[in-house]
């Protein structure tokens, strides 16, 4: 069975997460589903408005899932049950792979996430903006 896997986060802020995803991982906005020219006349077809409250992000290889990020009146109250492990070592020797984790977190953190454990060698523990958790390694 062939199929795709979406990854939707609440939010407080759906622009600014969205921004952050896009620097952070190079992803971009998505388009509204074919035939609709924009996200606002998709979503009347449910009978709701688009009030800025979303954003909907994909990967520009088509290789990553897409992200669909929802503003929601509740604050995050505890840690995720689910959360990304974004794999950036790639191959090379372990200090060239720890090398490009460690450069990896430090464009995170100027585009807003914040350390929150550090596994020297291995991968860096990073909450985004809304504290959401993630992983590099």
């Amino acid at each position: 069975m062939v199929f795709k896997v979406d990854l939707t986060l609440d939010c407080a802020d759906a622009t600014r997460l969205a921004q952050f995803y896009k620097t952070a991982l190079g992803y971009e906005d998505e388009p509204p589903p074919a035939p609709y020219a924009t996200r606002a006349e998709w979503l009347a077809q449910f009978g709701e408005e688009d009030t800025g409250d979303g954003a909907w992000l994909h990967d520009p290889n088509g290789v990553a899932p897409r992200l669909c990020l929802l503003r929601v009146p509740e604050p995050k109250t505890a840690k995720n049950r689910l959360h990304m492990d974004v794999r950036v070592a790639g191959t090379g020797t372990p200090e060239q792979r720890w090398a490009r984790i460690v450069a990896a977190a430090e464009r995170y953190v100027a585009a807003g996430a914040t350390v929150l454990g550090e596994f020297e060698g291995h991968h860096i523990v990073l909450a985004d903006p809304e504290g959401n958790e993630l992983c590099l390694g």
